[in-house]
């Protein structure tokens, strides 16, 4: 019993944490977040391979903790730090824009093309993987929408090395990554905005 109980403890007062307003801080407890993390990590790890993982991590994702110090990467109440995730459409986006009203005004957005990592595992043992590969497809502005269009001026992204993203924690509410770069991210679902409603128009073949 108290095996179990343990986590959801843990689960929940991370969650506590990462809800505090104004966004940012959480910060303010960094080494009790990095703490819950890595706990979790452990005894929750998730597997992209499972039955309903994927389903799970489709969706908008809003960024409330990174251990990074990139200004990219910072949570504060002045940007709202999206990430956009449609494995069933093998696409992913992250957003930064304007927080409340003015979300629709301005943005900057990245698009990539993301895939589950099938990693080959011991024929004895169901399959894991927690690694999304990513390929950078083209960023940049997002203005307002005009005429039912919304403007926006998107170049294509050179990358000249791989990139991932480690899916260590997932559940429906909660999701903990780490990037290739050795980042952490803490990040909470946002059932309040519609996928479809944020990913860019695919781009017509020239």
């Amino acid at each position: 019993m108290s095996g179990s109980t343990q986590p959801d403890q843990q689960r929940q007062a991370l969650l506590e944490l990462l809800r505090q307003e104004p966004r940012g801080s959480a910060d303010r407890q960094r080494q009790r977040v990095l703490q819950l993390i890595e706990s979790l990590e452990q005894s929750q790890p998730a597997n992209l391979l499972a039955a309903g993982a994927l389903q799970q991590l489709e969706g908008v994702w809003e960024l409330r903790w990174s251990s990074s110090s990139q200004p990219y990467l910072a949570v504060g109440p002045w940007l709202d730090n999206l990430q956009l995730l449609a494995p069933s459409q093998g696409r992913g986006m992250n957003l930064l824009r304007l927080p409340g009203p003015f979300a629709s005004l301005a943005g900057i957005a990245v698009e990539a093309a993301i895939e589950v990592d099938r990693c080959s595992s011991r024929p004895d043992q169901p399959p894991v993987s927690q690694r999304v590969q990513v390929r950078f497809q083209r960023g940049g502005w997002l203005g307002p929408a005009v005429g039912g269009r919304r403007l926006q001026w998107l170049r294509s992204v050179s990358q000249s090395f791989p990139a991932w993203l480690d899916i260590t924690v997932l559940d429906h509410e909660l999701r903990i990554c780490r990037g290739n770069a050795g980042t952490v991210f803490a990040l909470l679902r946002r059932n309040d905005l519609e996928l479809n409603e944020l990913l860019l128009n695919v781009p017509s073949p020239d």
